[in-house]
């Protein structure tokens, strides 16, 4: 029977699927750390109070992509490039989704609704890794390979997903609402669709690698697109509502440490 936990661990089993799936994870965990330690760099000086959150952000991104490096180490693997069009962080990017890196490499402070674009891109990516993660903690948490790792990463994208809510419902209390909204809606229409891409993308580069059949790739690519389907007609809404959330002050620590994959 085909399905979700059969997939990943078909997946996780060769050496090779396994292999691109930690490089085309860790890249785009390090992409993200890198991001966020530039607008930690330079949110403006009314909001430097949200700079040690960011700073935080960034460096568990960078933690998640040492541990994806970590597992291939652990199994004798060394990373791949990753495929472009497997690249979501960068496709987002290109797609004027977030803040553009011409922005972020220059010295000039961000505004505060550069601070919000920023807040809102990472509640709808956040929004995506939670769930991914948290279907992975379901099927693979008791794993003895990779396990621990799936439980952390999963803990830290809850604590991400918590933080933007918080830090969006602030400024929306500040009466930039109508302009949180706007940039949600934007940020979430185009990620489905991005999402849809990389994920038909990937697939047809773990086909390859494990041989898939026609009929197999075509049933899985049907998947993709009646998910991209579901969340055009709806399903986004899913990642623009806000609610003040459990975890509070979820990033007001240090990152924690993985000693025992990096």
């Amino acid at each position: 029977m085909l399905s979700a936990k059969s997939l990943f661990q078909e997946i996780l089993d060769n050496d090779e699927s396994f292999r691109l799936f930690c490089s085309i994870a860790a890249s785009g965990e390090s992409q993200g750390g890198w991001e966020n330690s530039r607008i930690a760099a330079l949110v403006p000086a009314s909001e430097r109070d949200l700079a040690p959150k960011i700073t935080r952000h960034g460096a568990d991104e960078d933690k998640h992509g040492r541990i994806f490096n970590a597992l291939m180490k652990k199994r004798g693997l060394r990373p791949v490039p990753v495929p472009a069009e497997t690249d979501y962080t960068m496709i987002l990017e290109k797609n004027g989704i977030g803040l553009a890196h011409e922005k972020l490499k220059s010295d000039q402070h961000l505004t505060v609704q550069d601070v919000i674009t920023y807040l809102a891109h990472s509640r709808v990516t956040e929004q995506r890794a939670s769930e991914q993660m948290d279907m992975l903690r379901k099927y693979f948490g008791d794993h003895p390979d990779v396990g621990r790792a799936v439980k952390m990463i999963s803990n830290d994208e809850d604590n991400h997903l918590a933080y933007c809510h918080e830090e969006l419902l602030r400024y929306a209390a500040a009466g930039h609402g109508r302009a949180i909204q706007r940039t949600l809606r934007d940020c979430a229409l185009a990620e489905i669709r991005i999402y849809r891409d990389v994920s038909l993308a990937v697939m047809a580069q773990m086909g390859r690698v494990l041989g898939w059949s026609r009929p197999k790739a075509a049933v899985l690519a049907l998947g993709i697109h009646a998910v991209y389907l579901y969340e055009r007609l709806g399903g986004w809404r899913r990642m623009v509502s806000l609610r003040m959330p459990e975890r509070r002050n979820a990033l007001g620590g240090p990152a924690s440490a993985a000693p025992e994959f990096a």
